[in-house]
């Protein structure tokens, strides 16, 4: 050690000290920050590379399902629009059986002829074999279940297989004859026919009918109704039945005439019914599907917005870091 000229021996070596104490130090933090640097150049980038790669996965499952909704949208407006297009010939053609029917029901009407309170009954279910129309199947196998609950010997004739696959399994025991192919047009009286024709051979004997079916409100709502149809007995026991001339073969002819009327006409007024509910099914699916959308848009904005503040983060810290 070399003396300073004009510095003391003892102050001289007071200055030596520390400075080597200040050099030892620097040497031994330098490489416990450089390890620490390493680490944090290492450690973040992979951190940051998985938090990338879940958030790009989330957004490309929301791109992917606005997608598939948008898609579906796409699929209820436009058979909302064959509904609303199927619609107007429905109710042409109900209307036109609702004059029919009330035509032939003026002989009932003038004979002042009242169905039948006594004797074993046949219920008739007016359904169809389509779906996609609301409650209009259950509200009618509601109406059923609880009738029958009060009714225990009713036999039951369902039209349609969706309302036989729903009181199968409530009243199997009850259910004697039914009918599919129901609904995938508007009904023809030939059809009607047909079915009346099969009840009255099928050997189910009844005294009188009551039809449930739904009925036409408005273009907004239906009722589920039951429909009493006049039967032979009826006619003969009616009050001024007596004025005109007939034979008994005629007045069963007349019977079953009132019957395939009945029938025509609920079917047909059912159907318009079915496709007004399933254009305002269409219509409410094809809304929540544009709200989902909105929805959907406003997740994956804001996930996009967070992944991209996210990499400015890691971009700003790493350069700090350095």
């Amino acid at each position: 050690m070399t003396d300073i000229p004009g510095v003391p021996r003892r102050q001289h070596a007071k200055l030596v000290l520390t400075t080597s104490l200040a050099m030892i130090s620097r040497a031994v933090s330098r490489p416990t920050v450089a390890a620490a640097a390493g680490a944090l150049r290492v450690s973040a980038p992979a951190a940051g590379f998985h938090a990338s790669a879940t958030a790009q996965a989330s957004l490309r499952e929301l791109e992917q399902r606005v997608k598939s909704v948008k898609n579906i949208e796409k699929i209820t407006k436009s058979m909302k629009m064959i509904a609303a297009t199927r619609l107007g010939r429905a109710q042409r053609a109900m209307n036109a059986a609702k004059k029919y029917g009330a035509a032939s029901q003026e002989i009932f009407k003038e004979a002042e002829a009242k169905p039948t309170e006594d004797g074993k009954e046949l219920f008739i279910v007016a359904s169809s074999d389509k779906g996609l129309c609301g409650g209009i199947h259950s509200s009618l196998s509601k109406y059923s279940r609880n009738y029958l609950s009060k009714n225990t010997d009713v036999d039951v004739v369902v039209l349609g297989e969706k309302s036989k696959s729903q009181l199968q399994r409530a009243v199997p025991q009850n259910i004697k004859l039914s009918f599919n192919q129901i609904g995938k047009a508007i009904p023809t009286y030939a059809e009607a026919t047909e079915i009346a024709d099969t009840i009255l051979k099928s050997g189910i004997e009844f005294d009188r009918v009551t039809i449930v079916y739904n009925k036409f409100v408005s273009s907004m709502s239906f009722e589920t109704t039951g429909l009493p149809v006049f039967g032979e007995k009826a006619l003969v026991e009616a009050a001024k039945f007596s004025q005109y001339e007939m034979e008994e073969d005629v007045t069963k002819d007349l019977a079953q005439f009132a019957l395939t009327n009945a029938i025509f006409a609920t079917l047909t007024e059912g159907h318009a019914s079915e496709i007004n509910s399933k254009r305002n099914a269409m219509d409410n699916a094809s809304k929540n599907a544009g709200d989902m959308i909105t929805n959907l848009n406003l997740l994956y904005n804001r996930g996009r917005q967070a992944a991209i503040t996210n990499e400015l983060i890691d971009i700003i810290t790493g350069a700090s870091s350095l």
